[in-house]
């Protein structure tokens, strides 16, 4: 990231920068890099979010972090106007130039108390999140914070143009206001290609792997109803009796805590039934990626999926569901497979024809990915975004 930095987007004076977001985990897995930017620029980074094990991690990254308590999935007013009251207090304390907010609570809240600070306010909204996807009062309730916390932030960066849209007809932002970023990119020196493992796909007429190895789909994500994970499940149960050799593996955390967490109790049903298998969480998903014939997520919705990105960058074909976010990145028929979301059948039947075909076929896919993110979503190019409007700013 060195040559990025001062040589290109280098006239803006040095600022202390403040990045609220609601865990640390989120901040290393996702915004390491840009992070390590805006240091190399010589501005300060503070990082604001919940204390935990990531933390010193981030710390070598050149930040300073401070602790913010917040619940990520509470719906209680008064917990709320706490963390808006928090919010205040941090700003007011540590006088930062621009406040750069991510996710729900963070982009309402840290962009309310920026705004009673007077404190410029960058967002960033990565998806929608299931109280949109769901509907009812909530998202009536989201509707209007959303409105009071963006119409006066200087810019507002969308993960997919979906999402832009629906902001800009609702009244929440202007589009004077907005752009329209890759995702959060890929670190394509990071995530290089690599060969699929396997080399000969399924030999119909014999009813076996053609070679030892077995095929491998894998899902990585937060174990969320709102990942397709339960979709993911029931298809692999549609087709382990067709195709036992093949693998469905699941990867990522299981959030308890949040109301949409598929329950251990359900886990453990679909492990003991063979029908997934679980590989737990990992702190570098090359390793897993690099084990898999084929990435899947099939979400209800996306701002643009990282997941999706790092394997596209590892030369993976996808299969992904037709919503906003996936569909941005899943290109039906050059790099991968769209599914109806929702739809387990649907979702079977891509997967399905996923293992029909050549060998040949899914290693072009593979290359279609690698060469799809190359040319849309090096994260050079957001990196580029957030020193361009840094430097406006200033």
């Amino acid at each position: 990231m060195g040559a990025l930095s001062v040589l290109s987007l280098g006239v803006a004076l040095a600022m202390k920068v403040m990045i609220a977001l609601n865990s640390a985990w989120n901040l290393l897995n996702f915004r390491a890099t840009l992070i390590k930017a805006l240091v190399a620029n010589g501005h300060t980074v503070v990082l604001a979010a919940p204390t935990d094990e990531y933390v010193p991690a981030l710390q070598a990254l050149g930040a300073r972090f401070v602790h913010l308590p917040m619940s990520t999935h509470g719906t209680n007013p008064l917990a709320d106007l706490v963390l808006l009251a928090r919010f205040v207090r941090e700003l007011l304390r540590e006088r930062p130039d621009v406040l750069m907010a991510y996710t729900a609570k963070p982009n309402i809240y840290g962009s309310m108390a920026a705004h009673i600070v007077g404190i410029p306010v960058v967002n960033n909204i990565a998806g929608l999140g299931s109280a949109f996807i769901k509907g009812g009062w909530l998202s009536l309730v989201l509707i209007t914070l959303y409105q009071l916390a963006l119409t006066r932030s200087k810019r507002v960066f969308f993960q997919n143009p979906d999402d832009y849209r629906q902001f800009v007809d609702m009244g929440l932002v202007r589009a004077a206001q907005c752009t329209v970023l890759p995702g959060s990119g890929v670190d394509l020196q990071r995530f290089r290609p690599l060969p699929l493992p396997n080399s000969q796909v399924v030999d119909e007429r014999k009813g076996q792997s053609t070679n030892d190895r077995r095929f491998v789909f894998l899902l990585v994500a937060r174990l969320l109803k709102d990942k397709g994970v339960h979709e993911f499940a029931e298809a692999a149960r549609l087709l382990k009796s067709r195709y036992p050799w093949v693998e469905f593996v699941l990867l990522g955390f299981k959030d308890s805590q949040n109301p949409n967490a598929v329950s251990e109790q359900q886990l453990a049903l679909w492990q003991d039934k063979g029908w997934v298998v679980y590989w737990g969480s990992s702190a570098d998903v090359r390793t897993p990626l690099a084990l898999a014939d084929c990435v899947v997520l099939p979400s209800y919705r996306e701002g643009t999926p990282r997941t999706l990105l790092e394997a596209a960058a590892m030369g993976r074909p996808l299969v992904a569901t037709d919503v906003p976010g996936c569909r941005e990145v899943v290109r039906h028929g050059l790099n991968g497979l769209l599914c109806r979301p929702r739809d387990a059948q649907d979702l079977a039947n891509q997967l399905q024809a996923i293992l029909q075909m050549p060998a040949e076929q899914l290693i072009q896919m593979g290359l279609a990915s690698r060469q799809y993110v190359e040319e849309r979503y090096d994260e050079k190019r957001v990196i580029d975004a957030y020193l361009q409007v840094l430097d406006e700013i200033s």
